[in-house]
C-alpha cells in the first residue's frame, strides 16, 4: 500500500482597491486588500513587481502576524491578519522611492491530504 496525496480545494475572492496610492516619501502607507474564503487556515502572500520583472515575495500570513517575511522587507513591510474582517493590510514604513511598484495580495486554497491505498 502506498500514499497518495489529495487536494481540497477551496474557493476563494481577493479584493484590492483599485488604482494608485499616493504618498510621500518617508511617510506610512497601508495598502488594503480583504479575502473571501471557505478554507478554515489560508495562507496569504504579499508581492512587489517593479517594473518588468518577476513578482518578488514579500510575506505570507497564516493567522494574525504568524508567517514568513522575505529578509529584504523585514525592517519596513508588516502585514497582521484580522480574522473578524477578513482583511490583511500591508503596512510599508519610511517609504522610499524604490517602493514604487505594483503590490500583489494572493491566497492559497488548498490542503494536501495524505491517504493511503
Amino acid at each position: 500500500m502506498g500514499s497518495v496525496p489529495r487536494f481540497l480545494l477551496f474557493p476563494y475572492r481577493v479584493i484590492q482597491p483599485p488604482g494608485d496610492v499616493i504618498a510621500t516619501e518617508g511617510e506610512t502607507v497601508t495598502l488594503g486588500c480583504t479575502f473571501e474564503t471557505s478554507d478554515p487556515g489560508p495562507t496569504l502572500f504579499w508581492y512587489k513587481q517593479d517594473g518588468n520583472n518577476s513578482p518578488k515575495f514579500i510575506l505570507s500570513r497564516i493567522q494574525r502576524d504568524e508567517g514568513n517575511t522575505a529578509d529584504k522587507f523585514k525592517k519596513r513591510f508588516s502585514s497582521t491578519v484580522n480574522s473578524t474582517s477578513k482583511s490583511v493590510p500591508l503596512k510599508i514604513q519610511k517609504l522610499q522611492l524604490s517602493d514604487s511598484a505594483v503590490y500583489y495580495f494572493t491566497i492559497t486554497n488548498y490542503y494536501c491530504l495524505k491517504s493511503s491505498i
